[in-house]
């Protein structure tokens, strides 16, 4: 049956959104892939089912255009608040995920855009749950890309988010091959469910300048789980402080790594336009 949606994007990290609360919405990767190609299809990052939930005002499901099933998405989680509270009334959303609930915060809202906070829980920082699959030092891991004598990229952190990331910091992210170092990164065997792979520049102690692949998705304009974890990786390396901006390809999220350990993620969501699958 026909299945109603809206086009969405958070800072260019786009989706597919459908309301899936009240009908079942389970889709083939075949039907994902398809939607999902940018050339013969709608085209987006990830494909995104809001259900029903025991525990919270929603369970948000994500696929990536790959048609694999991921974990959470932060700009997603964003847009799927202000579907859910489109009048921005001053309430707290819980909105369940495969990587654990997360609580939201419309701040504005109209017919085309908004902008909210999230609170993304606490950061995993144990080898176990990024998962790594060998025990070691999640601030320094034992990683490189390039010869060994003298590596392009290496020692970066590892930080989970609800899912697995890798933060390389580097001098000039413009002059990173994303694409090229970013799929490498992604099926290293380190990483046994895969990873999303982050390139950091510190511009100063409140300004991280990044760059992300995404895995299952590849070059994104803009992740929130991963604007969180670069975040959270310069903080442990005393980098930057526990507060900053961080500005991706399609513009700047504000994270907080709060007393409490957990991370918030403010930014905008816009619709693009509304369809039917």
């Amino acid at each position: 049956m026909p299945r109603p949606f809206l086009k969405m994007n958070g800072l260019g990290n786009d989706f597919i959104v459908v309301d899936a609360r009240d009908t079942a919405f389970t889709p083939a990767p075949e039907q994902i892939r398809a939607w999902g190609d940018r050339a013969s299809g709608i085209g987006f990052d990830q494909l995104i089912s809001i259900e029903g939930s025991p525990q919270g005002d929603a369970f948000m499901r994500v696929w990536n255009n790959d048609g694999g099933t991921v974990e959470t998405c932060g700009n997603a989680l964003r847009c799927v608040a202000w579907y859910l509270n489109r009048d921005a009334s001053d309430k707290t959303l819980k909105i369940d995920t495969l990587g654990g609930l997360a609580k939201a915060r419309v701040l504005r809202a109209d017919a085309k855009t908004g902008t909210a906070s999230v609170d993304m829980g606490k950061p995993g920082l144990d080898w176990q749950q990024i998962p790594l699959s060998e025990e070691m030092n999640t601030e320094r891991l034992e990683l490189q890309v390039g010869p060994i004598d003298a590596p392009l990229y290496h020692t970066p952190v590892a930080v989970s988010m609800g899912n697995p990331h890798v933060v390389f910091f580097v001098a000039d992210v413009n002059r990173v091959d994303v694409t090229a170092n970013g799929s490498l990164i992604e099926n290293h065997p380190l990483f046994p469910e895969g990873v999303n792979v982050e390139f950091a520049q510190i511009i100063d102690r409140q300004t991280i300048r990044m760059r992300v692949w995404e895995r299952g998705a590849g070059i994104t304009m803009a992740c929130g789980t991963g604007a969180c974890a670069t975040l959270v990786a310069a903080a442990r390396r005393g980098l930057t402080d526990r507060s900053a901006t961080v500005i991706m390809d399609g513009g700047p999220l504000h994270i907080a790594w709060a007393e409490n350990d957990h991370v918030i993620m403010t930014g905008p969501i816009e619709v693009e336009f509304e369809g039917t699958l």
